[in-house]
């Protein structure tokens, strides 16, 4: 069975609850006499000053949250395997903090954000559908010719769209690199996995791939520019780039993430903190995809906007789902998320960072919270004649 097969198999839909591993399940119904039963949302209340928000110490004099005896748990799980082989054991040498893994030092001395452990290659496995969902389970949204011979995943992760690529591409060469040897050993016969850094120099020929293929990058990269310029030059003239990323940041339509809020502290945070070592984390709020990708030479470049819900809220029947997987994802792991970020660069406790995601739970857990993430999908095309 394909990786791919596994994943429709364990996706989360609701009301379905898998009993592998218990995760939390939306709001329970308003009380008789609440204002929700009323029809009137009941959004939490933002602090005097919103700056005081965006400590650690001002979520630890919060305390934990009251649990909710009515709050039931959902169950999403899933099945990474992350083994490889042929690389120096150095690379397994993995950096520990707080009792998660991180990239080896072996591999670069650039600083990124996310664990690589089990905890959360699991929850992303279940990201990852949402995401496909969002953009209605296109792999690619450039005009590949049938006939492409060569395709590079950038940052590839568990490897989850490089095995579907692959699938769906048999006669095509698939690469997926990351700086962590993650990814499962059983994939399909034309893919194969390496260990580099993207952040430098590539060392791949120049022209020779049909598609460079980037996605959920968000504070990984200093130098977007030159970042894109190494995409240009291994692209195949006529060859596309792709880029599918994300903002942090989280905002609503109807003023229900309130400012102070867990949800708003939690992207203002993320992104002040990549700032803060010279990172971006609102590609999908800015035009730095767009600029870089002109700057670097590549023409006929077109723009995708997405929202993603994080919970179940939305009405519509896909935005459902897709706030599933968000919730379900987010929720599995919020401290997986932010611990680098908010511990190492920011200076949070560890009693601070598990006291903010019990709150960040919480508001994920209620419906009446309408907040979303922007998603933006970015494609361009190196010109036929360029050399």
């Amino acid at each position: 069975m394909s990786t791919s097969a596994k994943r429709k198999a364990v996706s989360p839909t609701p009301g379905s609850s898998p009993p592998a591993r218990p995760a939390p399940a939306g709001p329970t119904s308003p009380a008789a006499g609440s204002p929700e039963a009323a029809g009137v949302s009941s959004f939490p209340a933002a602090p005097a000053n919103t700056d005081d928000a965006l400590t650690g110490a001002h979520w630890l004099q919060q305390g934990m949250p009251e649990e909710d005896d009515q709050d039931a748990d959902s169950s999403l799980g899933s099945d990474v395997e992350s083994s490889t082989a042929s690389i120096s054991s150095s690379i397994f040498n993995y950096r520990m903090i707080n009792g998660r893994t991180y990239h080896s030092d072996a591999v670069t001395d650039i600083e990124y954000w996310a664990p690589n452990d089990e905890k959360h290659l699991d929850s992303l496995e279940i990201y990852y559908h949402g995401v496909e969902l969002l953009n209605d389970h296109q792999l690619h949204m450039s005009p590949l010719k049938d006939n492409i011979e060569r395709v590079i995943d950038i940052g590839t992760g568990a490897g989850f769209w490089a095995i579907d690529f692959a699938d769906k591409y048999p006669n095509c060469e698939v690469i997926g690199t990351d700086i962590s040897p993650m990814q499962p050993s059983w994939v399909p016969p034309n893919l194969n996995f390496e260990i580099s850094d993207a952040s430098k120099e590539w060392t791949y020929k120049p022209n020779y791939f049909d598609l460079v293929h980037v996605r959920f990058f968000v504070g990984a990269i200093e130098d977007w520019n030159a970042f894109y310029r190494e995409a240009f030059k291994v692209c195949k003239p006529g060859g596309w780039i792709e880029h599918y990323d994300h903002s942090p940041v989280v905002t609503s339509d109807d003023g229900s993430v309130v400012p102070g809020s867990a949800m708003d502290t939690y992207g203002k945070v993320l992104a002040e903190a990549a700032r803060r070592i010279g990172r971006s984390a609102t590609l999908a709020d800015d035009d730095t995809m767009e600029e870089g990708l002109k700057a670097a030479g590549f023409v006929n470049i077109q723009t995708k906007r997405m929202k993603m819900p994080l919970s179940p809220w939305s009405d519509d029947k896909k935005l459902k789902e897709v706030g599933l997987c968000a919730y379900s994802t987010l929720s599995a792991d919020v401290e997986g998320v932010v611990q680098y970020l908010f511990g190492n660069v920011m200076g949070w406790t560890p009693e601070e960072i598990s006291v903010f995601a019990a709150h960040m739970r919480r508001e994920l857990k209620d419906k009446n919270i309408h907040g979303y993430y922007h998603w933006k999908y970015v494609w361009a095309q190196k010109p036929e004649d360029a050399q």
